[in-house]
């Protein structure tokens, strides 16, 4: 079943387009990952995808939905969660807690009914409680559920917030740059991670630099440069494309950096 239809979407900013006129399909259940040198379109792309810029031209649709055309906040409601290039926590609040405040996107408990402390809505904060420490051991941070987001090493960091997109129950999860800073290690439970989200049901989009990690995680990949879309398909298929050899690294057949 195709999940996500990116048709025809321009984008430009004055005298540049930034993105001119790419389509691709996101198939549910898959890991596409989205590449290309620096300036290829790829985070103005991704900034289309969620409604925090508007395209020019084209359309994009989530399960039929025209999220062209609605703004960030009910994208989420709609099962499209995100996370940034540059993580964006809640210091000072626990791991648990930001994951927990990721969750109140989707929960029903408004001010007034958490005043009065409800009894639904009380069992709804124990619920999404046992749901966060759950997304934090999915990820790999069972045991930093107390630690201050603060004190938490890079790479946790970026696990974090991918914990907390999932608590808005996505059914499409958009990772930006989900590797950068990571050292193998770190970059290695990323992977499994990933391949733990995908397995519970959720369809990811990644824009990713380390090609590594590119290679071994995605089922598909769309290769952007200078806007353009200059090839798609699996990464076997990728790999070998004169096009996106000479896009990244000059004429010269250099496959094995890949």
């Amino acid at each position: 079943m195709t999940l996500l239809q990116v048709r025809g979407v321009t984008r430009r900013f004055g005298g540049l387009t930034a993105v001119d006129a790419v389509s691709f399909d996101v198939h549910e259940g898959m890991i596409k990952a989205v590449i290309g040198p620096n300036g290829a379109g790829k985070s103005t792309l991704f900034n289309v995808l969620t409604a925090f810029d508007r395209p020019d031209e084209g359309s994009v649709l989530f399960d039929g939905a025209d999220l062209t055309t609605m703004r960030p906040h009910l994208i989420v409601r709609a099962g499209v969660a995100r996370t940034f290039q540059n993580t964006q926590l809640f210091e000072e609040m626990s791991a648990e807690e930001n994951v927990l405040a990721g969750a109140h996107a989707v929960t029903r408990t408004g001010f007034l009914a958490a005043a009065l402390r409800m009894p639904w809505t009380v069992r709804e904060e124990r619920d999404a409680a046992e749901e966060a420490r759950r997304l934090l051991r999915l990820v790999g941070l069972g045991e930093w559920a107390s630690t201050p987001a603060a004190d938490l090493p890079h790479g946790l960091r970026r696990l974090l917030e991918i914990a907390r997109a999932l608590a808005t129950r996505p059914r499409l999860l958009l990772l930006d740059e989900p590797a950068a800073g990571l050292n193998s290690a770190e970059t290695s439970a990323l992977a499994e991670a990933l391949y733990r989200i995908r397995d519970l049901g959720v369809t990811i989009v990644v824009v990713e630099h380390d090609m590594g990690l590119v290679m071994e995680v995605s089922d598909e990949i769309v290769v952007l440069d200078r806007g353009r879309k200059i090839a798609e398909g699996p990464p076997r298929i990728i790999q070998k494309d004169p096009g996106v050899i000479a896009a990244y690294l000059g004429e010269e057949d250099v496959s094995d950096e890949f």
